[in-house]
């Protein structure tokens, strides 16, 4: 008896899924922050882009961006999403990690980090950026894009950075409970963690490092060497379901000019961000940050840290931007100069 054309395509059609459907999933470890500015891989998640390629993610969490650096290069995880930092850029320049796409960023509208202020030291007069100089500012650790963020904060407003007190406390939730004691003047963080402070009027907002020194790659994801050397087609099936993730954050709170307006597919991206930060979404849309709907790495971007961690003795040695970017995988922006 001869099947139908429709049963022969249906019958077809599942043969050719079984051929490309992997036997199980691969879990793979992937070292984050609970932070709105890395949203590829939760999203990612919810929207089944990793069980399409076949990978089970298995998020490990950190409290801020160096000992995400630290966990991929030592083999603990094989990728990593974090703040770039000096810590990061040795290990590259070592040989150990490399760029494969970018993650959140500051830019004209689009808000990741924040500079806050303790109610003490408000009230004391500390309500602008520009009187930071005589003042104590917490960041997690030195030579983390928060770090970076004061930095090009002084340069642009004209303040001697060494008129600054950075107090490095090792975490965002360190620096939080700092700033709400009044024990410290102020603070550089990403929006996640001030958020719920903010609401309640713990502390205060002095600015958006978005509207002082933008910063399209403040963030990343990378992977170990080993990795990409060894596992290319799991890093390719990764990147495949992160820069999913990425496009869909990106069009649900961007025009389709790049201007930042919200979409109808907002709600659902909120939900999805609020269940992986625990960030009410009517709070986390006062800090949507710029993601690149491709993941690409902005050289020039990457270039600037490096050449400030050095001025600043934070990083050793002369490592060349485009050797820390893995062109087998990454997509990246060129300079235009």
């Amino acid at each position: 008896m001869k099947l139908h054309v429709p049963q022969l395509l249906v019958g077809t059609l599942a043969l050719l899924a079984a051929a490309v459907a992997p036997a199980h999933a691969e879990t793979v470890k992937i070292a984050i922050s609970k932070l709105i500015g890395y949203p590829a891989v939760p999203v990612a998640i919810e929207h089944g882009y990793f069980k399409e390629q076949g990978i089970e993610p298995e998020m490990v969490f950190f409290d801020s961006a160096q000992p995400v650096a630290i966990a991929v290069a030592s083999g603990d995880t094989p990728f990593g999403i974090a703040g770039m930092s000096a810590s990061f850029y040795t290990l590259a320049a070592g040989g150990q990690l490399r760029l494969i796409a970018s993650s959140a960023g500051d830019a004209p509208e689009f808000y990741n980090l924040a500079f806050v202020v303790s109610n003490k030291a408000y009230d004391g007069g500390l309500t602008s950026i520009k009187d930071l100089a005589g003042h104590s500012v917490a960041i997690t650790q030195a030579g983390t894009s928060l770090h970076y963020a004061v930095g090009q904060a002084a340069e642009k407003l004209g303040f001697p950075l060494s008129s600054v007190t950075v107090k490095a406390l090792q975490s965002n939730t360190n620096v939080v409970a700092a700033l709400i004691g009044g024990t410290i003047d102020a603070g550089v963080l990403p929006g996640a963690p001030i958020l719920g402070p903010l609401q309640k009027k713990e502390i205060r907002l002095l600015n958006w490092a978005a509207d002082v020194a933008p910063n399209l790659v403040g963030s990343a994801a990378f992977a170990s060497a080993k990795e990409l050397n060894e596992h290319g087609d799991t890093v390719k099936r990764f990147l495949v379901a992160y820069q999913k993730g990425m496009r869909d954050f990106h069009n649900a709170f961007a025009s389709p000019d790049g201007k930042r307006a919200d979409q109808p597919t907002a709600p659902d991206i909120l939900a999805i961000m609020s269940k992986f930060t625990g960030v009410a979404p009517q709070e986390i849309l006062k800090a949507i940050p710029y993601i690149d709907p491709e993941g690409r790495l902005d050289v020039d971007s990457v270039a600037a840290q490096i050449a400030w961690y050095k001025s600043q003795n934070l990083l050793k040695g002369d490592p060349n931007v485009h050797d820390l970017i893995d062109s087998r995988y990454a997509l990246k922006t060129e300079s235009k100069k």
